[in-house]
């Protein structure tokens, strides 16, 4: 239901029907979608050159992979805000580094102060920060490199544009499945408290 101001909450036929394996979940705890629950296409905003072309280069992804003796791929990490992504995206980086595997961790709050601090959170910011993400992800595991990104990313559309981007199946999704409950009683970044209070509007969760 709806938990603070703005335009009635945005349901959908099943509030399961868009996260993948029966998930719940809404970006930034959900934000309503101007009214309709949608998924943007993942296309940048940025017009697009017509002059441009691929350069292929002599040392390909099989060649980095067995100089690594790794296997590059994404693991996706999907859940509500405060289910304990980012913990277990280090907690597994941190593993796969004392078993001598190259892995890098991608966090959703990390990536705002950088590659996607441009971006706030209105519908089209958020498809293209998972966009940009997605692309980077790809360019990690092309390089033999695990890839962990940790990302609310509700939306099953989304992760299946970034999947595709995968095209030999190394793209490996996770959700957390913590209950709504638990994750407000966290709540390590106060949203959930400032939507009870009414300080952030147009915020939902189903």
């Amino acid at each position: 239901g709806r938990i603070a101001g703005g335009a009635p909450p945005v349901r959908a036929r099943d509030p399961r029907a868009e996260c993948a394996g029966g998930r719940s979940s809404a970006e930034h705890i959900g934000v309503s979608l101007e009214g309709e629950n949608r998924v943007l296409e993942m296309s940048s905003t940025v017009p697009k050159s017509s002059n441009i072309f691929w350069h292929d280069c002599p040392v390909g992804k099989t060649d980095r992979q067995n100089l690594l003796k790794q296997k590059g791929c994404v693991v996706w990490i999907t859940g509500l805000s405060g289910s304990g992504k980012s913990t277990l995206a280090c907690t597994l980086g941190r593993e796969l580094h004392t078993r001598g595997k190259l892995a890098y961790v991608l966090d959703g709050d990390n990536l705002r102060h950088g590659l996607n601090k441009d971006l706030g959170f209105a519908a089209e910011d958020r498809a293209e920060n998972i966009r940009r993400v997605g692309e980077v992800a790809k360019l990690f595991a092309d390089a033999g490199l695990v890839c962990i990104a940790s990302f609310i990313s509700p939306y099953r559309r989304d992760r299946e544009s970034c999947r595709a981007l995968l095209s030999d199946g190394s793209f490996i999704e996770v959700f957390l499945n913590m209950s709504l409950e638990l994750c407000e009683a966290r709540d390590p970044k106060g949203l959930y408290k400032l939507a009870r209070a009414g300080k952030i509007k147009g915020v939902y969760w189903y």
